[in-house]
């Protein structure tokens, strides 16, 4: 089969779904969606998507179906329970999960399908809405590597940086990696900016400064603009983030191995999260900072 004639099933809308969705389809393929959200369904209507009433029927008419969902029990709701993805697959399908959620249910729920005679990829993916937006997402591949070559058009509409990571679950792995390493950086840049203000130093020369040699990093250049502008929105959530974080320690505990930055990141988003900022951006890390250390760095809205 061409890959452009592929019919891609497309399952979970939110920020980042919803803009991966609509890059596949602008790309050429045909595309039925399914969202718990039903109006999230009708917006992917407008720009020509299909719409289906279930995953099953998703699966029913699809040659590959994506999930990207919220938590590991949403992936298995959509996948296994009665009215699934795997109640309507046919056999040859191709599930490719972009979801993050645990290493092991993913190698449970990709025995699940090769029953049904599915093959299933995990594909977490990192860019946040910006990467989703514009189709330049990493994407982390655990699973067959000739499966991934089959879907790899699919996956080029998402995404720039499209790495095989090892078998089923390694996918997962590896975003777990870049999950830590995301936290701690943002801890970092927090860290800079409360000192930076305390210390009385300009904070947008310090983030100029220190973009350009060994302390720059993704959330120093994208997210410390933001917060010194005041703007907490989300492009990735303080709860998606936390959720990511409890995989991390859970997955961590079962190696006994100890992650103490870690640990003390998800400690201080939880402080965030008993402040109402269950639904900022990671970066809303900057208001414990505040809390913490005395210090103004968030600008009031009348500002």
């Amino acid at each position: 089969m061409e890959s452009s004639q592929m019919r891609v099933g497309f399952i979970g809308l939110g920020i980042m779904g919803r803009s991966m969705a609509r890059n596949l389809y602008q790309a050429g393929f045909p595309v039925t969606v399914w969202n718990r959200t039903a109006t999230r369904m009708e917006e992917a209507k407008k720009w020509g998507a299909q719409t289906a009433s279930s995953p099953k029927e998703v699966a029913a008419v699809s040659d590959v179906v994506i999930t990207i969902v919220g938590d590991t029990p949403d992936v298995r709701e959509v996948v296994e329970a009665p009215g699934g993805v795997l109640d309507g697959a046919m056999e040859g399908m191709i599930l490719i999960d972009m979801s993050t959620i645990s290493p092991d249910t993913t190698r449970e729920l990709a025995d699940r399908a090769a029953e049904k005679g599915v093959r299933m990829l995990d594909a977490p993916v990192s860019g946040g809405d910006v990467g989703a937006r514009e189709g330049t997402l990493s994407i982390m591949v655990g699973g067959d590597a000739k499966t991934l070559q089959e879907v790899t058009p699919l996956l080029e509409t998402m995404g720039k940086n499209i790495i095989h990571c090892g078998p089923v679950g390694a996918g997962q792995t590896v975003k777990a990696c870049n999950q830590i390493m995301c936290g701690l950086n943002l801890l970092g840049m927090v860290e800079a900016l409360s000192f930076a203000k305390k210390a009385g130093v300009d904070l947008e020369t310090m983030i100029q400064v220190t973009t350009q040699g060994a302390a720059g990093s993704w959330a120093l250049s994208n997210l410390a603009p933001r917060v010194v502008k005041g703007d907490l929105d989300p492009g990735f959530s303080v709860r998606f983030q936390q959720k990511d974080l409890r995989i991390v320690l859970e997955e961590a505990e079962r190696l006994q191995l100890p992650l103490l930055g870690t640990a003390q990141v998800s400690q201080l988003l939880r402080s965030v999260q008993a402040h109402g900022g269950d639904e900022d951006g990671t970066h809303a890390l900057i208001t414990a900072l505040e809390r913490l250390g005395n210090v103004d760095i968030v600008p009031d809205e009348q500002d």
